[in-house]
């Protein structure tokens, strides 16, 4: 069955929480098409002046973090299961907006750029997938969703900022149309929730933010599985395998994602850890995702013709 979510008071929420009853309940293996605003709940386009006094739509409150839709839950799912999110149609706007520095960061401390920012506005193209921004650069779009989670287990309403072992903040710019990401599953029924659109990203985000856009169309269909156990983030996309590890550094996200590819390894080729190990030294690259959201991440990637 297909459903349709679009931004509104019943279904926009600036936090992830247990505690949040779904707006929609549904079959696994339904499918979900989504409308999202950009991760400022902005009303439109950059107008031009500071950013943060842009206009916003008036769901929008002080101590909200990304505009997130949802959440949605998955009858029958339960905590310890693993949620499929089959990613199959990714539509960004007609526009789009990249801000870097002119704000206290750890990031823009070591960059300089602490007390002088910029905004780049962009105009998209979803159709021949590129963005201009008003200084005339041009690059190709790659859209992916930022944020695709669930809440932690724990009560009581939680920053959308940090990403999770069971998703979130992501911000992975690998999550593109035709990728399955696979999560733990924290809470009964799932609750996912899904925004923080980007029309493109490097690895690292570097500077906080992508080209934060709204997204015209987010078609997901979510599926639950007991056949494939999960501790974090497992993406396969069209040529590769990605583990996807979360942590306070880059190290400790490293070896998550490491740890997470070495079990998928022993899955997928019957060896032993150590052998997995050896493996993966010489098939395996590990990649930065992100260095800006309080947790940073690293995931690690097979490719599909890198071990045979």
């Amino acid at each position: 069955m297909r459903h349709t979510l679009t931004p509104g008071d019943e279904t926009l929420h600036g936090h992830f929480s247990p505690d949040f009853p779904p707006v929609l309940t549904i079959d696994p293996g339904d499918t979900v098409t989504y409308r999202t605003l950009d991760c400022w709940w902005s009303v439109g386009p950059y107008p031009g002046g500071r950013n943060r006094d842009r206009p916003r739509v008036p769901q929008h409150q002080p101590d909200h973090g990304h505009a997130l839709i949802g959440p949605v839950a998955v009858r029958g799912a339960r905590a310890g299961q693993t949620l499929e999110v089959h990613i199959d149609a990714i539509v960004p706007g007609n526009w789009g907006t990249t801000v870097a520095g002119g704000w206290p960061s750890g990031f823009n401390e070591r960059y300089g750029v602490e007390q002088d920012g910029v905004v780049h506005d962009w105009a998209l193209d979803p159709v021949a997938m590129t963005g201009r921004n008003q200084h005339g650069h041009t690059v190709t779009l790659r859209p992916f969703m930022g944020v695709l989670g669930m809440p932690p287990a724990e009560p009581g309403r939680h920053s959308t900022v940090p990403p999770r072992p069971c998703g979130g903040n992501l911000d992975c710019k690998d999550l593109t149309a035709g990728t399955t990401l696979l999560l733990p599953i924290p809470v009964d029924g799932a609750l996912f929730s899904v925004g923080d659109g980007h029309a493109a990203q490097g690895d690292g985000e570097i500077g906080g933010t992508a080209i934060e856009c709204p997204m015209d169309e987010v078609t997901l269909t979510l599926d639950v599985r007991d056949d494939f156990p999960v501790t974090g983030p497992v993406a396969r996309t069209a040529d590769a395998w990605l583990t996807l590890g979360v942590g306070a550094t880059l190290d400790d996200a490293t070896f998550m994602a490491l740890d997470s590819m070495l079990t998928l390894m022993q899955r997928l080729y019957g060896v032993s850890r150590p052998d997995a190990v050896a493996l993966a030294s010489v098939a395996v690259d590990v990649r930065v995702t992100q260095i800006v959201n309080q947790t940073v991440g690293a995931h690690a990637v097979l490719r599909n013709d890198a071990l045979r």
